[in-house]
């Protein structure tokens, strides 16, 4: 009853904090943060016009079937599990955070071109696993280097931020992808091509608007692979718990896009669904992320948790495009409440020197869950059907809403 109480009066300032902190977030917020929301911006215009098509490509140009597609984005993850940990590991021993992330998106430019060329599904598995991996070295030390150069009092702000300016490249890229699709006719591997370019560009900005950083001789202390949990203090095994939840209720965006094309939306216009569930995204996750500056974070989680429970149940039950259309909405708030929100956590319990690694914790662990919920997934929709996928999900959801009930009980 205290905690509600405390949560009482903080919210009776929330909006007028909100509304003005807003601006003042903004000035706040480090020339570096802006940077890397960018590059994060151009590299999932180039993802995304790749992951938005790509179930498509693998389904109706290679023939393959929804547990191969399960599997490709299962073991894409999966395999970025190491690199997830170790570029943590590696950004706080030596430093040079920068160069780990220009190394991360220089993998996943570099993938593009293999997509467009591949012409069976193990080439389809290289190319993914090749551009997780990327993705997975440069994560921990991006993330880490916001929190080296924001104010703790908008540091929910800046992850929110960068989230927003991802997600926004995240519908910007399949509406390219489908304005492409349309002009040359459903040739997929035209669009895989012209993704490089934006890639590229999101490597100069790194190249010229990112700063190196250098951790103090006094931080350098030699940590070994068995020390790599005393990180997990106890408030972070409680974020990686959580974060693990939330990877099983929450899998790939493929089967999203697969049940889409199953009411019977147009291939075509399957991209435009991955454009407003991330138009949703980004218009929440800032805002989202502002408001975490001033009231407990994990009252978002439980509510980002319900956001996805209504999301699957949606889609569970959809028999028509409008319906898919709602589901994906949903799914949006859902990834604007939660996805800053982890980052702004881990960043807030994580000792200054050892955070990129408590960062790659988080990732592995919630990978591991992703890989897990993916090829489950992959297998209730071959044998079972759509609907047993989405029901699937959202009991994991409703488990995981219990335990942050649960566990905000107990504090």
């Amino acid at each position: 009853m205290g905690y509600l109480k405390s949560l009482r009066k903080q919210r009776r300032g929330v909006s007028v904090q909100v509304a003005k902190g807003s601006v003042k977030s903004r000035r706040a917020i480090p020339r570096v943060v802006w940077v890397l929301g960018f590059v994060s911006l151009l590299m999932d215009i180039s993802s995304e016009m790749i992951h938005a098509i790509l179930p498509l490509f693998m389904s109706v140009s290679l023939g393959a079937g929804a547990v191969w597609i399960g599997l490709v984005e299962g073991i894409g993850e999966g395999g970025a599990l190491l690199s997830k940990v170790f570029s943590g590991l590696i950004a706080d021993r030596f430093g040079h955070k920068k160069w780990l992330v220009f190394l991360g998106y220089f993998l996943g430019v570099i993938s593009k071109p293999i997509f467009a060329l591949a012409g069976n599904m193990p080439t389809v598995l290289g190319a993914r696993l090749f551009d997780r991996i990327g993705k997975g070295i440069r994560g921990a030390p991006r993330d880490a280097l916001i929190a080296e150069v924001t104010p703790a009092s908008v540091q929910g702000a800046a992850y929110g931020l960068r989230q927003s300016l991802d997600a926004a490249g995240a519908f910007i890229g399949p509406a390219i992808a489908t304005a492409l699709l349309l002009f040359w006719t459903d040739n997929f591997r035209v669009v895989f091509f012209i993704a490089l370019i934006p890639g590229l560009a999101c490597l100069l900005l790194i190249l010229f608007g990112v700063e190196n950083t250098r951790i103090s001789s006094e931080s350098h202390s030699r940590t070994r692979i068995s020390q790599l949990l005393g990180v997990g203090t106890p408030a972070l095994r409680k974020i990686i718990f959580l974060g693990i939840l939330f990877s099983l209720a929450r899998f790939s965006n493929a089967f999203i896009v697969l049940r889409a094309a199953d009411v019977g939306v147009a291939a075509a216009m399957v991209p435009m669904v991955m454009v407003l569930m991330n138009i949703a995204f980004s218009l929440s996750s800032y805002p989202f992320g502002l408001i975490s500056d001033h009231i407990k974070p994990t009252m978002l989680l439980m509510v980002g948790l319900i956001l996805l429970i209504f999301s699957d149940l949606v889609f569970a039950s959809a028999d028509t495009p409008y319906g898919i259309l709602l589901g994906v909405i949903l799914f949006g708030l859902h990834l604007g409440a939660t996805q800053g929100i982890f980052a702004t956590l881990v960043a807030s319990v994580a000792d200054s020197d050892r955070r990129a690694t408590a960062f790659g914790l988080f990732n592995f662990f919630s990978g591991i869950a992703l890989l897990v919920a993916g090829v489950f997934a992959g297998f209730l929709w071959e044998y079972h059907g759509a609907c047993y996928s989405f029901l699937g999900g959202a009991l994991f959801a409703f488990a995981a809403l219990i335990v942050c009930l649960w566990l905000e009980t107990r504090h």
